[in-house]
């Protein structure tokens, strides 16, 4: 408690002029957890204010607060519950009561019986002691006696005048001071006997003083008779020498005093600063590392220690033998603590690898590994193994702060365990997951109707994918050539882009992808716990979070199989160029997982190769947990490492795309066919359906977006490539039925950004349409068209319209045999040849018969509206009309409807 004084004075109390009288360990009734002291001071300065203030130990435990204030005067009421019995519990009544359990009795009694002194000396208004012993208050100024004399003043309330300044020792001083502790043989070794000596020797000055000062009384009343008789006699030079010779022996008595205090205090300090207790020294040489009662006492012996270590030695205090010796047991103590913590925990290391990872258990089957896990895809969970380790935390804490090379060798070996522990599992759980997005292939028609039934063979697979995620294999060589064979059939017409991918449309459908795109996610969900488990626990064990300059240790990059150093990022190999501690953390991550980059990629390429569609599900999936894993920390090795894999996944689908896109230039028509829906105009309308379904609300909505563009834009010019090279389709009808499809699905699926591309689609489907119409309607009254044709041609070479019929080629009669050439009959003949030859050219899968024969009509109509117009201009007063009326071409083109 002295020690705990002496810091209250010093830190608290002395800068604001206040004087430490007494001082209570407590803590709240029922809270006895929560400790702190209650201290009765009063001011240096007058007039003198009494207080009762609570301080508090800072939350760290460095330095104390102070946390409240109540001035004496606004007690009313003290309670010490029993006066009869030794009880530690006390109430105060000020605006409220407060009650208190302090450490002991003797310590309640004691701060009663000083404020008790207080009221009695300070305050007019007395305050009221309930159950306190008389006996108690009474006997107070012996109390005040066993008081040490260097404190009674201040504990008695005593003289209050401030402390005399402080004199430098004189030559004969320090000459003194040595001499006496040459006298005592034990003063350096001994310190504690040494000060109980000065003690005594201080008291018998004191009392040396005090017989002094009563003799020089008596020699001043002589001295005033002599005084008187000496007025006569001319003695006052003697007089004068006398009280010299008094007053020197009085200064030189104040000062021996007074450094003997200042020696007593200093002895005191080293004594209360410099003293580790034996329970600690205990705990550090043979404390019980295993139980949480020893791990604590280890913890509260470490941390006293650090407090002796660090301790600030006031000037000169180096120089003592006493200190040099408890220095070197100090550090005797903390190297044998840390060589016993540095054991201990590798042990725990060792034991607990081995336990999680099953390998000391006798008669263990290591290769029953994947089937443990195969009916749930799921990662072994290592929160015991956190839990047992993070009891050592605040050891790992001081090891940092006392042993670094320590420190980093538990952190080296912890890496090197972990990672180990984790690459196996890492491996396991990663074929598993190949093994059952394998199963969506092998559950598809034929095409991995032979998948490898052993594990060493899918491992063999699987390996031969490391590196080539993304690229076309296998079947595709089949595919570089399509043909687009000619049927009636909608089953022929209607493949899509995933005919160009490593699997067939009708090989994998909805179930299978969704299947696959289940496992996918099923791996991330497990990776992502796993690797925040991971390194939140690295942050907190070993305290990579409080003191961001320090730097732990960096783990050497290993060479893999191929001679080639591990994935670690580029920064682990200068260590000096790390800024922060989560650089650290990454990087010790990315040695205990570094197997998780390499086996993801292999993951994405084995499903690549399934089917090169599931590139659209890992994009999604990973983009959200990129976007989850930068959302929590954007600099964590979860977030770098899922990123790295993301431009993985990214470029596979650009080569997904890319190839749809080679597909299309490569297709080739069949010259005997009729041309129809094209296969990769179907195929992007299967695209586009899926794709939406998977990029509803997804991160990456740009990427779709772009693949959009591209695969339109290939689109367009291919079908119109394969339009000007149809020979049995009109290159109209190819133009106007394809991009009617194009138009239809880009309407129905109300893509935003392919608004521009669907308003060309509508503009190509209507021109060809009306372009197939006009070159269609030619035929069945191709002589008339041809007269009108010329008629106009000389209109417009200048010839007047009423002169045209003077022209030989084009007068009256050559008119009227025209005209003659096609009867109501024949034009009828003439439409329904023209309706098997529009039906023959339009396939069945658009069902665009009924819209061109319409747009036939409109346009029949319109051309003989055109003809009798020119008749009108050209032949005026004539009298010539057409054989047919409008109402029979309306009757014409209703009954060839209907009759097929």
């Amino acid at each position: 408690m002295t020690a705990i004084k002496h810091a209250l004075q010093r830190d608290i109390f002395t800068p604001n002029d206040e004087r430490l009288l007494g001082i209570v360990n407590v803590c709240k009734a029922g809270k006895k957890k929560k400790n702190c002291f209650l201290c009765a001071t009063v001011t240096m300065e007058r007039p003198v204010q009494v207080k009762v203030v609570k301080v508090k130990k800072s939350d760290k435990g460095d330095f104390y607060k102070r946390q409240q204030t109540w001035e004496l005067r606004d007690l009313t009421e003290v309670d010490a519950k029993d006066a009869s019995k030794e009880n530690p519990e006390f109430d105060l009544h000020f605006e409220k009561v407060y009650r208190w359990v302090a450490s002991s009795a003797a310590e309640k009694n004691s701060f009663i019986s000083c404020i008790w002194k207080l009221n009695q000396r300070y305050l007019r208004k007395k305050v009221e002691f309930v159950n306190v012993s008389s006996q108690l208050l009474e006997e107070l100024p012996k109390a005040e006696e066993s008081v040490p004399s260097g404190e009674s003043q201040s504990v008695a309330g005593g003289d209050e005048d401030a402390l005399d300044d402080y004199q430098e020792l004189s030559t004969r001083e320090e000459q003194d001071i040595e001499g006496m502790m040459e006298m005592c043989e034990y003063a350096v070794s001994n310190a504690e006997g040494f000060a109980e000596q000065l003690s005594r020797e201080l008291q018998v000055l004191d009392g040396a003083n005090i017989q002094s000062i009563m003799a020089s009384e008596k020699q001043v009343n002589i001295l005033m008779q002599l005084l008187d008789e000496a007025l006569g006699e001319e003695m006052l030079q003697s007089v004068k020498e006398q009280m010299d010779q008094i007053s020197q022996s009085n200064r030189h008595i104040q000062i021996s005093n007074s450094n003997n205090v200042k020696l007593l205090d200093e002895i005191q300090f080293l004594v209360n600063y410099m003293d580790l207790s034996k329970g600690h020294v205990r705990a550090l040489q043979e404390g019980d590392l295993t139980s949480p009662k020893g791990i604590e006492a280890c913890i509260n012996a470490s941390e006293a220690l650090s407090q002796c270590m660090n301790v600030a030695l006031r000037p000169g205090h180096e120089k003592l033998m006493a200190v040099t010796q408890q220095q070197l047991l100090f550090a005797e103590l903390r190297d044998t603590f840390a060589r016993r913590l540095t054991n201990h925990l590798n042990n725990v290391f060792v034991h607990q690898f081995y336990r999680s990872s099953c390998l000391s258990l006798p008669g263990h089957d290591q290769s029953s590994t994947l089937s443990q896990h195969t009916a749930e895809l799921s990662l072994p969970k290592h929160s015991p193994l956190h839990r047992d380790l993070l009891r050592y935390s605040k050891l790992m804490e001081w090891l940092k702060n006392t042993h670094r090379e320590k420190y980093e060798g538990l952190s080296r070996t912890y890496v090197d365990y972990m990672s180990r522990l984790y690459e196996r599992e890492i491996k396991d759980f990663f074929e598993v997951a190949k093994i059952k997005m394998a199963g969506t292939a092998k559950e598809a028609k034929g095409k991995f109707a032979t998948l490898p039934r052993k594990e060493s063979a899918l491992k063999q697979e699987t390996e031969s994918l490391h590196g080539s995620s993304g690229k076309l294999t296998g079947s595709t060589s089949s595919l570089n050539k399509l043909t687009v064979q000619g049927s009636n059939s909608r089953r022929s017409q209607s493949s899509s882009l995933l005919d160009m991918g490593n699997m067939s449309a009708s090989d994998l459908d909805v179930a299978d992808r969704t299947k696959f795109d289940k496992i996918f996610e099923q791996v991330l969900s497990e990776l992502e716990p796993l690797c925040l488990a991971e390194q939140d626990f690295i942050s907190k064990f070993f305290k990579l979070q409080q003191h961001p300059a320090v730097l732990p240790p960096l783990p050497e990059p290993e060479e893999s199989d191929g001679g080639t150093p591990s994935r670690i990022p580029r920064q682990a190999e200068h260590r000096q160029s790390l800024s922060s501690e989560k650089d650290v953390v990454r990087l010790m991550m990315n040695k205990i997982f570094q197997s998780i980059e390499t086996e993801l990629n292999s993951l994405i390429a084995l499903g690549d190769k399934v089917d090169s569609f599931n590139s659209l599900y890992m994009l999604v999936k990973m983009s959200h947990h990129v976007w989850t894993a930068e959302n929590v920390d954007p600099a964590s090795y979860l977030s770098t490492t899922l990123g790295n894999v993301l431009v993985t996944v990214k470029r596979n689908f650009d080569k997904c795309i890319s190839a749809q896109i080679r597909q299309m230039e490569e297709v080739k028509i069949s010259k005997k066919s009729k041309v129809g829906i094209l296969l990769f105009v179907t195929g992007f309308e299967e695209f586009a359906e899926l794709a939406e379904t998977i990029f509803r609300n997804a991160e990456r909505r740009g990427d779709l977006d772009k693949a959009y563009v591209k695969l339109i834009r290939a689109v367009f010019v291919n079908v119109e490539k394969v339009a000007n090279e149809s020979q049995k389709t009109p290159r109209d009808v190819v133009m106007m039925e394809n991009f009617h499809h194009i138009f239809s699905t880009l309407s129905r699926l109300k893509i935003s950004c392919l608004d521009a591309e669907r308003r060309e689609a509508k503009h190509k489907y209507t021109d060809h349409l009306q372009s197939y119409v006009i070159n269609s309607l030619g035929q069945p009254l191709e002589k008339l068209n041809h007269f009108f044709e010329g008629v106009e041609a000389r209109v417009a070479q200048g010839v007047r319209e009423e002169e045209v019929s003077y022209q030989l080629a084009f007068n009256k009669q050559e008119l009227r045999k025209v005209i003659k050439e096609y009867p109501g009959k024949e034009v009828k003949k003439g439409l329904d040849n023209l309706y098997k030859k529009v039906d023959k050219h339009l396939c069945e899968e658009e069902s665009l018969l009924q819209v061109v024969w319409h747009s036939m009509q409109d346009e029949f109509i319109r051309q003989y509206k055109h003809f009798e117009d020119l008749i009108g201009r050209c032949y005026p007063g004539s009298g010539i009309t057409m054989e047919f009326t409008i109402q029979d071409m309306l009757e014409y083109f209703s009954s060839i409807a209907q009759s097929h």
